[in-house]
């Protein structure tokens, strides 16, 4: 019989990452770190769920982009419950949930078992959502929501979005939560992917349209086509977001919010001085406390109709070394939740 880890162990378990005299980096799961090993921090959390997102996948097999000390336990978000505060602000029991803020790149972060954080980078998990619902949000659907606001304030609103809000990476965790906040938001989608397959699940997240990555990406060269777009919500950046800004409607606004398909943009003044038209960049790593907790309590109040069985999928903590390939080569669907602890 498989023993239950108490919440008063002396190790702990998880994903760590070093460095050679090389420079390589290398992960291995390490079941006996000391809590001395966990670093600093006021509050201490039993990690109940994470998730292997791209940065964690990158992290986990040797990314030096995002691995920016050593060791490390990566995880750029997680939700548990915590069991120690020095700061008052938190107290033993409390179920809390962490994205962004450096954890998994300039800290440990959510791969395992335990995190020590500071007070002010912790919200208080809602009572209507579970840990499991909050890491299958987690950095995408928060991420999503950001460049929601943006569209808003831009005053791309659905009342005044004439034409539908494209997303790309569509079948991704950031793409996909942002398909069902737009679609909840009242907003068209059209879902932007290279995957063929996943039409039926894009638009059971509520895409009316979809369209294929390579017909973007076959009229590249041309600095103005068709208004076809009130808003982008871009994950890809590089030659996908440059040929979508082409396609914006005069007064329209592009979100960037990724960079999965390269950090350069070649593009041209014409959309922006002959259409008006803005792009946008979103920052979900270091939003303040007052931002975080509005946006967590939107999710509780929809989190009754959100497809969290459609949108994640579950592996177990000694898995996730060896389903970062998959996330990295876009083989994955939607989020992927890591089961941590108990």
């Amino acid at each position: 019989m498989k023993r239950r880890r108490s919440s008063l162990a002396s190790t702990q378990t998880g994903w760590w990452i070093t460095d050679d005299a090389s420079g390589s980096l290398g992960a291995t799961l390490r079941d006996d770190i000391l809590e001395e090993e966990l670093g600093d921090g006021a509050v201490t959390v039993e990690i109940h769920h994470s998730a292997l997102n791209y940065k964690d996948a990158l992290a986990l097999t040797g990314s030096t982009g995002v691995v920016r000390t050593t060791p490390l336990i990566p995880g750029i978000d997680f939700a548990g419950q915590v069991v120690d505060s020095s700061d008052p602000a938190f107290t033993a029991g409390e179920h809390v949930v962490l994205t962004g803020w450096g954890y998994g790149e300039t800290r440990h972060g959510g791969l395992g078992t335990r995190a020590k954080v500071e007070a002010q980078h912790l919200v208080r998990l809602p009572a209507s959502l579970s840990t499991f619902e909050a890491a299958a949000l987690g950095t995408a659907a928060f991420t999503a929501a950001l460049a929601i606001d943006a569209l808003e304030k831009s005053g791309t609103t659905p009342d005044r979005a004439p034409l539908p809000i494209a997303v790309t990476g569509a079948g991704g965790a950031v793409g996909s939560w942002a398909i069902v906040l737009l679609a909840h938001r009242g907003y068209r989608v059209v879902a932007v992917t290279g995957r063929s397959e996943l039409e039926p699940y894009l638009r059971s997240l509520g895409a009316e349209g979809i369209m294929p990555r390579s017909e973007i990406l076959q009229a590249a060269q041309r600095p103005l086509r068709a208004e076809t777009f009130s808003g982008v919500v871009d994950q890809a950046g590089g030659p996908l977001l440059a040929s979508l800004l082409s396609m914006v409607a005069s007064n329209g606004v592009a979100v960037a919010c990724g960079l999965a398909g390269g950090v350069e943009l070649s593009t041209t003044v014409m959309p922006f001085i002959l259409r008006g038209i803005s792009l946008v960049g979103i920052n979900s790593v270091t939003q303040p406390p007052e931002v975080r907790e509005r946006v967590w309590s939107e999710f509780a109040k929809s989190a009754s109709s959100f497809p969290f069985t459609e949108i994640a999928s579950s592996i177990r903590l000694t898995e996730a070394l060896a389903t970062a390939p998959s996330v990295l080569a876009g083989e994955t669907r939607g989020r992927v939740v890591v089961e941590v602890g108990p």
